[in-house]
């Protein structure tokens, strides 16, 4: 579909009214994790104490689950129903990305650590699980920083390109017409 400016009115509507409900039944599905998570603590005081270990550590789950889902929504209705305009300025797109891919990572991290602590203590021979998700957390990281890298030194080249544009100077390495 072309960019947000090209589209009509009413499309622009109907894309906003579908990523605001869309982000709204996220929002409750993570409440309703946060119960789930909530629900296995009570349940957990009521268990002897081999099994109180494994129902905190399922809502920790759920709540870290939760919290993932939730920055899903807020970024939907942020970024799609507020702003649903197209990212213009590409430090702000790349600001953007790197705050949803972040929360994103710290979720990823956090039910590694939880697997972790499930698997190390019965089950040793499925710690292969939780150190695969380690390690894909940490490759999104590395590729987080590349593609920080990358697009900061595109800002830097574009925004100087832009700068010159404005001010009628020409391009570097080119002289100026006589």
């Amino acid at each position: 579909m072309g960019s947000p400016a090209r589209q009509g009115p009413s499309v622009q509507r109907v894309s906003s009214l579908v990523f605001a409900v869309a982000s709204i039944s996220l929002a409750l599905l993570s409440l309703a994790l946060i119960g789930l998570g909530a629900h296995d603590m009570i349940k957990a005081f009521t268990l002897p104490d081999g099994k109180m270990k494994d129902a905190v550590l399922s809502a920790v789950g759920y709540v870290i689950i939760a919290i993932a889902v939730f920055d899903v929504a807020k970024f939907l209705i942020e970024e799609e129903v507020f702003n649903g305009r197209e990212r213009r300025i590409a430090s702000e797109a790349r600001r953007s990305l790197t705050k949803f891919i972040s929360t994103i990572a710290i979720a990823i991290f956090l039910e590694a650590l939880v697997i972790v602590f499930r698997v190390s203590a019965e089950h040793v021979e499925q710690i292969v699980y939780p150190t695969m998700l380690l390690v894909a957390g940490t490759f999104l990281i590395l590729g987080l920083g590349i593609f920080q890298r990358l697009s900061a030194s595109v800002e830097h080249e574009v925004g100087e390109q832009d700068r010159e544009d404005e001010n009628g100077l020409p391009p570097q390495g080119v002289p100026p017409a006589r």
